[in-house]
């Protein structure tokens, strides 16, 4: 049999459009709640740029050996960056020139965290190079973080918040209130749309009510000044009956 080249392997190999996302449903509510938070808060943050395409429980084809078997579940949440944001039914990496994730993030079940510890743990920095790779429990609150050296992930050291950065985001990957959050680098926490939204209308409210209070104090000079100017006239009314003029008083 003759050896088949690599660009011909690669015209074999079905498009994105024969290529569905094939992902189960999340675990429980809470999953699928901390999955929306992360996709929702970094789309918030990042509404400017076009730059970027994050997947949510989407599978990531990357080999025919993968095809074959279907025995991979794609990553819960991933970023690729230097890419565009159109939608995609799933993420083929011979259709994106050769692009893997530049961040994972796996949240851990019973049925999967043995997987996302170990084996996903290889895979990630083995085969896709990918350069940071997050796992966190909405049930158990574990949460760690690594980084790639060559093939090999190292542990990220926590701040005093343990908190992990990720230089991917340029955030902070924290636990609050029981769900991952995004941190700046000042300690901000990113809001999803309805904090934002909720931020702003406490702030504007705030503002009214200084310019309220700022209107009040102006309007009560204003009284004390009328008192003084008529407590004024009333006292020279009487020197002038007592035949004083009161502009002699002070000369």
């Amino acid at each position: 049999m003759a050896a088949i080249t690599a660009q011909e392997l690669e015209l074999q190999m079905p498009d994105a459009s024969q290529l569905l996302s094939d992902e189960p449903e999340m675990e429980s509510s809470l999953h699928y709640m901390q999955l929306l938070l992360l996709v929702t808060c970094l789309e918030w943050a990042w509404q400017e740029r076009d730059d970027f395409f994050i997947g949510a429980n989407l599978t990531i084809y990357f080999s025919r050996q993968q095809l074959k078997n279907r025995d991979f579940r794609g990553p819960d949440f991933f970023l690729v960056k230097g890419t565009t944001r159109s939608p995609r039914n799933s993420w083929v990496v011979w259709e994106e020139d050769g692009r893997y994730p530049d961040l994972i993030i796996e949240l851990l079940s019973d049925s999967t965290a043995n997987v996302d510890r170990n084996a996903k743990l290889e895979l990630y920095a083995k085969r896709f190079h990918t350069p940071e790779y997050f796992y966190f429990s909405p049930d158990t609150l574990e949460f760690a973080g690594f980084k790639l050296n060559f093939d090999t992930y190292l542990p990220i050291p926590p701040n005093a918040q343990g908190w992990l950065w990720s230089e991917a985001l340029g955030f902070f990957l924290g636990i609050h209130n029981r769900q991952l959050r995004y941190f700046s680098a000042e300690g901000a926490m990113i809001p999803t749309p309805q904090e934002a939204a909720k931020n702003e209308m406490f702030k504007a409210n705030q503002a009214m009510q200084i310019a309220r209070c700022s209107n009040e104090r102006a309007e009560q000079e204003l009284q004390r000044a009328e008192q003084e100017k008529a407590r004024a006239d009333r006292l020279a009314a009487k020197l002038k009956e007592l035949g004083i003029d009161p502009d002699e008083l002070g000369s």
